[in-house]
């Protein structure tokens, strides 16, 4: 498995375990990330992403996107995409 960063943690809204993520490359509903940080390290697939509370399947670089995390994320956790190479 290899990953490539797409974006950064800007935000956790721990009441509703959403991340706020600014991207830097393409993400999509289905995809397969690896969030990792000072103290956080998970792998999880992408159930949904949401821009202005609007459900999208795909989000480019510089959107501002909120996604479902199964675990606790912090602001600055860098987010992998992961591929099969």
């Amino acid at each position: 498995m290899s990953g490539t960063q797409v974006g950064q943690i800007t935000h956790y809204f721990d009441h509703i375990n959403v991340a706020a993520l600014t991207l830097t490359e393409p993400l999509r509903v289905g995809d397969t990330i690896h969030i990792l940080g000072h103290s956080t390290d998970f792998k999880q697939e992408v159930t949904s992403l949401q821009i202005e509370h609007n459900s999208v399947d795909e989000a480019r670089p510089g959107d501002d996107v909120g996604m479902k995390v199964i675990q606790k994320v912090h602001p600055h956790d860098k987010v992998f995409k992961l591929s099969d190479e």
